[in-house]
């Protein structure tokens, strides 16, 4: 069972760090308020690319910007559970009964339940007649106000209602299109399409979501495995280059008087170097870091549509996410880096002979990467 501060997790947006409001899903699978993404968009027009503001993945604008980004009804539906859990839902009308408050002579009763099937609060009042009538006695119903099992509930919600025919359930499931829809749906749109229910087809992606977790969870020991290696080599040069500071300033030391300004072009280069090579370094750690933290978010929220996800929210994630795998586990760009980065070693050339010419007479340094030394400041 998740603990509250996992629950509170999914429900939190990455840019405002508030609870979400109307939460939108991108191709990457990140989740975001609508505000907060739309304005992180305002920039941009219909067309435009938008990159993601976690994983810089990026994504064409459709003509209504923003506004065409699916809900994450996965999400919605925790929110909406937690929010019946709170105490100022006590207070909350019956949506049965009450009318808008305009007129003084309209109900306005105070809800006390909600039914799950309906999805409606109702007052005490009205509770009576949804037990009594055929069609609702069995719904379930839940008290307004009191600690609620969050992820218990989420699994025995209702099928989702279609985003085109608001009053018909998500039930089937067509595998052409790779898309949970309504029976109105079926018949205008897929009729003839290869069809499933819903119910059937869930156990399937849940599995294909279990192995591509694990495919995810091998990209992210890859990952560290590569942090740990840059990591290394970060150490080793780092060492290389306080050693190499040292038999510069010694050598410097015995031709003080003729070379002491050019010990310190000797030094600034040799830092010059070390910033420049740091600076690599540190790209590539700032790749993989941003590949690792896509993989984990991945994983992360997987888990929890794959755990806690009702059919319909499954059936709707299970293709993008499952797309979005192949993408993750590419590491050509990082590894390239790397190749590129090499091992470097930087090294000290102390000279055997005097001259005027510091430089002849103090060294010069060397910069050796994957087998070629590179002279940075030459002997004469």
């Amino acid at each position: 069972m998740a603990t509250a501060k996992q629950l509170d997790d999914i429900m939190e947006c990455p840019i405002c760090t508030e609870v979400y409001t109307d939460p939108r899903l991108l191709p990457c699978v990140h989740t975001y308020c609508l505000k907060c993404i739309t304005e992180w968009s305002k920039d941009k027009q219909p067309g435009d690319k938008l990159a993601c503001p976690l994983c810089r993945k990026e994504f064409t604008l459709s003509s209504n910007g923003v506004e065409d980004l699916p809900k994450n009804f996965f999400v919605s539906n925790f929110l909406q559970i937690k929010d019946l859990s709170s105490g100022e839902n006590k207070k909350s009308l019956c949506e049965a009964c009450s009318g808008d408050g305009e007129n003084d002579h309209e109900v306005q009763n105070v809800a006390s339940v909600y039914c799950v099937e309906c999805q409606m609060k109702l007052c005490k009042i009205c509770e009576r007649g949804h037990k009594t009538i055929k069609l609702t006695r069995s719904h379930r119903l839940i008290d307004i106000g009191v600690e609620i099992n969050v992820e218990t509930l989420h699994k025995t919600l209702p099928p989702s209602y279609c985003d085109q025919h608001e009053d018909e359930y998500l039930k089937i499931y067509c595998i052409d299109c790779k898309a949970a829809i309504c029976m109105m749906c079926y018949i205008k749109s897929h009729n003839g399409h290869r069809c499933s229910e819903v119910k059937e087809v869930v156990d399937d992606f849940r599995k294909q979501m279990a192995i591509d977790v694990q495919s995810i969870a091998t990209g992210v020991d890859k990952c560290s495995e590569m942090l740990e290696s840059l990591d290394n080599e970060k150490k080793e040069f780092s060492e290389q280059v306080e050693k190499v500071g040292v038999e510069i300033t010694e050598k410097c030391e015995q031709l003080k008087r003729m070379i002491d300004s050019h010990k310190e072009k000797l030094i600034n280069e040799l830092s010059s170097m070390k910033q420049k090579k740091m600076k690599e370094i540190d790209n590539v750690r700032d790749e993989i870091e941003r590949q690792l933290l896509s993989m984990e978010s991945y994983k992360k929220y997987v888990d929890e549509v794959r755990q806690k996800g009702t059919a319909c929210d499954i059936a709707r994630a299970a293709s993008s996410l499952h797309d979005r795998v192949e993408e993750l586990l590419k590491f050509d760009v990082i590894e390239r880096m790397m190749d590129k980065l090499g091992l470097a070693a930087v090294m000290f050339a102390p000279s055997d002979f005097m001259a005027n010419d510091a430089s002849k007479t103090v060294g010069h340094l060397k910069l050796k990467s994957a087998g070629i030394a590179t002279t940075l400041l030459c002997a004469y």
